[in-house]
């Protein structure tokens, strides 16, 4: 049983039409600019915590993104959870289609291009495994025993990645000015996502991506990249490449955040390209909220100044998915001043 792209797909040496896009969003080139100066962060810096935090919040403004070194999660952890998932992915078709499902209920799953393959008009150059990892021990289980290390090595992984993920969070908190220590925990930070992307090597990158334009709809994400480039954000007006760091995490605040901080934290507009020479694949752990969670700006002075309404995770989705994952339309429902749009 064939399922996924990456194993029909291997080899291939044209983009097949359902996966050609149509002229204006195809990518059209196969160089792009480099965002060379994307901000580096050392958790250890020497001056301490509140010399890190007002470049984080710098970072996060100007960029909607940053790096983090001595992150706390051992590079052969990180080696190890790398290797894992693709072994994973290179076991055979039938140990995969175990896990298929198109659906947001399913708690692992692996599917082709996006969750919605059946309707969309082109498909996308990925494959997508994505599971929960919070609470482990209740998560655990659902996950592939095959290869046999999988689950003690990514169960690893992601609770050291869920440390990071927090003492981030904290960074942010404090940066805010939010008096209550761990203010992210519990239901603003109550579902744990790991999300693979693999994406094979591409016959024509400049006719397809591995993923499409979109901004995450969640609290905050951080990325573990590979050697080969491919992610992309939109800036000034134009694409540019962000050249991966393999033993440091992208850290990408959610639109979540941009609505707790009231505006003042961006997240970016990003997409992912392919490439012809090698096969890329990427780990992502977002903390989402859960989904009655309620979503409000905690740094606004009163009702008067906040720049959203409250809402419901839930609701946000919902209306993220209505609006075709146009997180600009998205958030604008949700505006203070509905007549206005808000700037992205």
């Amino acid at each position: 049983m064939v399922v996924l792209m990456s194993d029909w797909a291997t080899g291939t040496s044209s983009v097949p039409e359902t996966y050609i896009l149509p002229p204006g969003q195809r990518p059209g080139k196969l160089v792009f600019p480099v965002l060379s100066n994307v901000p580096l962060i050392d958790l250890e810096n020497v001056a301490g915590e509140d010399q890190i935090i007002p470049h984080i919040l710098e970072a996060s403004q100007e960029f909607g993104c940053f790096y983090v070194t001595n992150h706390g999660v051992p590079l052969q952890l990180m080696g190890d959870a790398m290797a894992a998932v693709k072994e994973f992915l290179a076991t055979p078709a039938e140990n995969k289609a175990k896990f298929y499902s198109n659906s947001l209920d399913s708690k692992c799953r692996i599917y082709s291009s996006s969750i919605n393959y059946d309707s969309e008009e082109v498909h996308y150059w990925r494959d997508n495994f994505t599971h929960h990892c919070h609470p482990l021990d209740e998560q655990i289980h659902l996950w592939p025993d095959n290869p046999s290390t999988y689950r003690a090595v990514i169960g690893e992984y992601s609770t050291q990645v869920r440390k990071l993920l927090f003492k981030i969070l904290e960074l942010f908190r404090r940066g805010m000015g939010l008096k209550r220590a761990g203010y992210f925990e519990g239901p603003l930070s109550g579902i744990q996502l790991m999300s693979v992307n693999h994406h094979i090597p591409c016959p024509d990158p400049t006719l397809t991506l591995g993923m499409p334009q979109h901004s995450d709809p969640n609290l905050i994400t951080v990325l573990h990249q590979g050697h080969v480039p491919g992610l992309q954000v939109f800036r000034g007006g134009e694409w540019v490449d962000i050249e991966p760091l393999p033993h440091a995490f992208l850290v990408i605040p959610g639109l979540q955040l941009k609505v707790i901080s009231n505006g003042k934290l961006n997240t970016p507009k990003h997409r992912v390209i392919t490439n012809a020479k090698g096969g890329r694949t990427t780990i992502g752990t977002f903390l989402n909220p859960s989904q009655e969670a309620v979503i409000e700006a905690a740094a606004a002075a009163d009702e008067d100044s906040k720049a959203y309404t409250s809402f419901t995770y839930k609701e946000f989705f919902k209306t993220f998915i209505g609006s075709g994952c146009d997180a600009r339309l998205a958030l604008q429902c949700f505006s203070s001043n509905t007549s206005s749009s808000t700037k992205m």
